[in-house]
């Protein structure tokens, strides 16, 4: 029985990891293609996540090793995802409010 719990746990944090990942290296790939090569303009990003909130690749990050806590179920894991909200988490408010501040045309749907 508490091993079945584990393995049902186990499953959901792979999943949740891999989800976090592609959230985090797609988000990375829309930053990348948002410039050419020596321009320095910043450009509001678009589609995915970004849809949705203002840090894609943010919270794709913060889902990742929620995952990877959750798929191994261990305390240092858990501090490591912790620490990746608490760090990561401001950054991509501020991040948000930066571009509301830039932007006249920034979606004022989008979240954090």
């Amino acid at each position: 029985q508490e091993r079945q719990l584990i393995s049902h746990f186990h499953s959901v944090g792979v999943l949740l990891f891999l989800f976090g990942m592609g959230i985090n290296i797609h988000s990375d790939i829309l930053l990348r293609q948002l410039r050419k090569p020596g321009d320095h303009t910043y450009k509001i990003p678009q589609g995915g996540l970004f849809t949705y909130v203002s840090g894609a690749n943010f919270f794709g990050e913060i889902v990742e090793w929620f995952g990877y806590a959750i798929a191994t179920w261990s305390l240092p894991a858990f501090a490591f995802a912790l620490f990746t909200l608490c760090f990561i988490g401001p950054r991509a408010y501020h991040h948000h409010r930066y571009y509301l501040s830039m932007f006249t045309d920034y979606p004022k749907s989008r979240k954090a």
